[in-house]
C-alpha cells in the first residue's frame, strides 16, 4: 500500500517560472530609481537568463548585472537582500495545489517535501503558499548537510515517517534529482512536467497534481485485488 506521498517544492509545487517573472517585475517597480535606466523587458529577461531556473544563487545572478548595467546607486548585496526578503511575496503554486493536498489527507497519506535550496529562504515560500501544515515532514537541504539526488536524503524522510521505500512515491520536476534519485532508493517515481525535457523515464507522469491522489487510489487498489 501507497502510505506516503513525498514532493519536490521548485517547479512542483511553487511555479517558480512564475513566480520569477511575478518577483523581478515587482523588484524593478521598487527599485526604479537605482534600475530603472534599463529597459524593464531587458532586466527581466537578463535575470531570468542569469538565473539558470534556479540553479544559480542570485550572488552571482546580481553580481554579474550590477556590471552588465553599469548599476551604480545600488549595491548587488542590496539587491540580493532585497530578493531574499521579498521573493515570498511573489510565490506562484500550481493549479490544485491545495486541492491535491487536502484530498491526500482526507485519504490519510502521509506527506513528505524534499527541497534543495537555502533554509530559511524555502521556508519563506512554503509558509508563503500556505502548505506548511500540511507536511508531517520537511527537508530543507541547506539544514540536513546533504541534497538530492544523494540517496540519504529520501531516507532520512522516510525513517522520519515512518514508512519503507516501496509504501512511498516521489514527485518531482526533475529527472535525476527527483525521478530517477527516488526510484534509487526503492520509492516510485512521479514526474510533473517540465518543458525543459523530452522523454523523460519515470513510473508515472502527471501535468495536474490532482492526478497524484488518482494515482495513489489505483495503485492502492491493484494492491488490494492482488492479495
Amino acid at each position: 500500500m501507497i502510505k506516503a506521498a513525498l514532493f519536490d517544492l521548485d517547479g512542483t509545487l511553487l511555479n517558480r517560472d512564475q513566480s520569477v517573472k511575478r518577483f523581478i517585475d515587482s523588484q524593478y517597480e521598487r527599485l526604479n530609481k537605482q534600475v530603472g535606466h534599463i529597459p524593464k523587458e531587458k532586466y527581466m529577461k537578463r535575470f531570468i537568463e542569469l538565473d539558470k531556473r534556479g540553479y544559480v544563487w542570485k550572488d552571482k545572478v546580481y553580481q554579474q548585472l550590477v556590471v552588465e548595467f553599469n548599476i551604480v546607486n545600488i549595491s548587488w548585496e542590496d539587491l540580493l537582500q532585497d530578493y531574499i526578503s521579498e521573493f515570498k511575496n511573489n510565490c506562484v503554486p500550481f493549479t490544485n495545489l491545495t486541492e491535491m493536498l487536502e484530498e491526500l489527507k482526507r485519504k490519510n497519506i502521509l506527506l513528505g517535501m524534499i527541497t534543495n535550496g537555502y533554509g530559511q529562504f524555502q521556508m519563506d515560500n512554503i509558509r508563503a503558499l500556505g502548505i506548511e501544515d500540511y507536511f508531517d515532514v520537511i527537508l530543507v537541504s541547506d539544514w540536513e548537510g546533504i541534497k538530492k539526488p544523494d540517496p540519504q536524503i529520501f531516507k532520512r524522510a522516510l525513517k522520519k515517517l515512518n514508512v519503507s521505500p516501496h509504501q512511498s512515491l516521489f514527485v518531482g520536476d526533475h529527472p535525476e534529482n527527483d525521478v530517477k534519485a527516488a526510484q534509487n532508493v526503492g520509492m516510485k517515481g512521479i514526474w510533473k512536467k517540465d518543458f525543459q525535457w523530452n522523454n523523460v523515464e519515470a513510473d508515472f507522469i502527471v501535468d495536474d497534481l490532482m492526478e497524484i491522489a488518482i494515482i495513489i487510489e489505483n495503485l492502492n487498489k491493484q494492491i488490494i485485488e492482488s492479495c
